[in-house]
């Protein structure tokens, strides 16, 4: 299955393996919750789930579902995990209906634009980023959206997964730190 660890492939760490969400922290009201494999929010204001631990370097994969009217995200390297927004975090934006597309689903907000958007509304997505130094990568279902992103701005900090509207769900988030060159 696409998005899933290889046989044999090592390193990988679980922060979502469908049973419980002892790897994060929630901020805000979302409606998270855990039943049949899933993590899902469908009520509530602008809220995340953060991960326990920071990251600097690493791969990273999801596996989720959106209404086509969700507003989520993936932050990462969130400098303050009492306090996740674009001005202290990295947001790989799910937002098909964004007002402004270049920064919606499969872009960086305000780091690296999307050319034509892609929609993840309605259906099972797979993300996988890579921010390693100043560079990023973000591939969605396959299709490279971000290559070889520039930013140096937040070297560390937390993963947070993002409610702000519609139906969010994640069946899998998982990581693998890398290594230093």
């Amino acid at each position: 299955m696409h998005g899933l660890p290889a046989l044999g492939e090592t390193g990988w760490v679980s922060l979502f393996d469908g049973r419980n969400l002892d790897n994060w922290t929630t901020i805000g009201d979302a409606n998270w919750t855990v039943a049949d494999g899933l993590l899902q929010a469908d009520k509530g204001s602008q809220s995340y789930l953060v991960s326990k631990n920071n990251y600097s370097d690493f791969q990273l994969r999801a596996e989720f579902w959106v209404s086509g009217d969700a507003n989520s995200g993936i932050f990462i390297r969130c400098t303050d995990p009492t306090k996740i927004n674009g001005k202290n975090a990295y947001e790989v934006n799910i937002f098909d209906q964004r007002p402004d597309p270049s920064y919606g689903a499969g872009a960086i907000v305000n780091v690296a634009k999307v050319s034509p958007m892609p929609k993840a509304g309605g259906r099972w997505n797979t993300y996988e980023i890579m921010a390693k130094g100043p560079t990023f990568t973000v591939t969605l279902n396959g299709q490279r959206t971000v290559d070889n992103a520039q930013d140096n701005k937040f070297p560390s900090g937390r993963i947070a997964l993002q409610y702000g509207a519609g139906v969010v769900k994640f069946r899998k988030v998982e990581i693998k730190p890398l290594q230093a060159d």
